[in-house]
């Protein structure tokens, strides 16, 4: 009799065997939301992201924080790989140790190191045979490691390209926010840029940022991870952009006499649906910001250059009040994910003297 301890370890192994291969598949494989709390992948990063940012807290270098913080995201993904990784190899050294597999080694000595280590060569496949087993049970549990290896091996290697063409993707749509909204981009600013002819010119953006929207919302939720990746500039990220095209929808909708309220509403709906969903897997709670983004003196300065754009406004406490609630729709949320990322959201009015990336010579790192 060996005891309870091996039928443990066999229980262990098959456990975390099984709980790796599914993380992996809901993470990498399954396109949509986890509503499962407990996860490994959820646990890394509830463990990995608070110590990295409270380390980039502390840098008070603007452009060397930024650099540090987008770090986390690739090497982020890496380290999870590898996580999943060392938890198969020992999930299947306990397997081998529980099953009482023997092994034949140069010494002729087995113990629990030795199972592991057969599990590590089997795993990464690298066929070195020093370590063999010679039992049914230990030959079977070989055979089945080194396949889990190759599909391992083979999803991983599927699931970064997924993510690098979905960071391509919204990297765009920021991008080209640029020469249309400043940097960082500010909603009013996107509208005095186009002027009175607002309502002809501003649908098409809305219409693409409908969709962009929707394709954020759709990789960010399957993949969250992409939520760590940072933009290639110091003042764009993702969170930005969207507050601010939100930002430049509520003034639409309140604000503007005449300018495309249907599109408008419609982007402003996919848009708030995107950063919602995102609360929701980050288990957040929306929180409004505080000071409030848009005081009463912003706003009359902000009135004041829609106005000199020769753009028609909206006047009266019912326009204000109707800014103010569709504000309260997506404000309390993207306040939260700014906190958490360390994005921080743009100014309803562009600051006085900030160039724009596309006037420099070279990006700004």
């Amino acid at each position: 009799m060996r005891g309870p301890a091996p039928i443990l370890a066999l229980a262990g192994g098959i456990l975390l065997i099984l709980g790796v291969l599914w993380d992996a598949f809901e993470t990498a494989v399954l396109s949509r939301r986890v509503s499962r709390g407990t996860r490994l992948t959820t646990l890394f990063y509830r463990s990995t992201w608070p110590a990295w940012r409270a380390v980039a807290v502390r840098i008070r270098s603007d452009r060397k924080r930024e650099n540090f913080l987008t770090v986390f995201g690739p090497l982020s993904l890496l380290l999870l790989i590898a996580f999943w990784a060392v938890c198969l190899v020992v999930g299947f050294g306990m397997l081998y140790w529980g099953a009482g597999t023997h092994m034949r080694t140069p010494d002729g000595r087995a113990n629990l190191l030795v199972d592991l280590y057969m599990s590590g060569t089997t795993l990464f496949t690298l066929g070195i045979g020093d370590v063999t087993p010679t039992s049914p049970s230990g030959r079977a549990i070989t055979v089945f490691e080194s396949g889990i290896g190759l599909g391992f091996l083979a999803l991983m290697i599927s699931y970064l390209p997924v993510l690098s063409q979905a960071f391509s993707n919204r990297e765009v749509s920021i991008s080209l926010l640029d020469a249309r909204a400043g940097s960082p981009p500010t909603g009013s600013e996107l509208l005095r840029r186009h002027g009175r002819d607002c309502e002809e010119s501003l649908e098409p953006l809305l219409r693409e940022w409908e969709r962009s929207s929707a394709q954020l919302l759709e990789s960010h939720v399957s993949f969250p991870v992409l939520a760590y990746y940072r933009s290639q500039h110091d003042n764009q990220s993702w969170v930005a952009a969207l507050t601010a095209i939100l930002d430049s929808c509520a003034l639409l909708i309140a604000v503007v006499e005449d300018g495309p309220v249907r599109q408008a509403r419609l982007t402003f709906a996919m848009a708030r649906h995107a950063v919602a969903d995102l609360c929701h897997v980050f288990d957040l709670e929306p929180e409004p910001p505080r000071p409030d983004r848009l005081s009463l003196s912003d706003l009359s300065r902000l009135r004041e250059a829609l106005s000199q754009s020769e753009i028609a406004l909206q006047s009266g406490p019912a326009s204000e009040r109707r800014l103010d609630e569709l504000r309260a729709m997506y404000e309390p949320q993207v306040h939260v994910l700014s906190r958490r990322l360390l994005m921080p959201l743009p100014p309803w009015l562009p600051a006085a003297g900030v160039h724009e990336y596309w006037q420099a010579t070279a990006p700004e790192r």
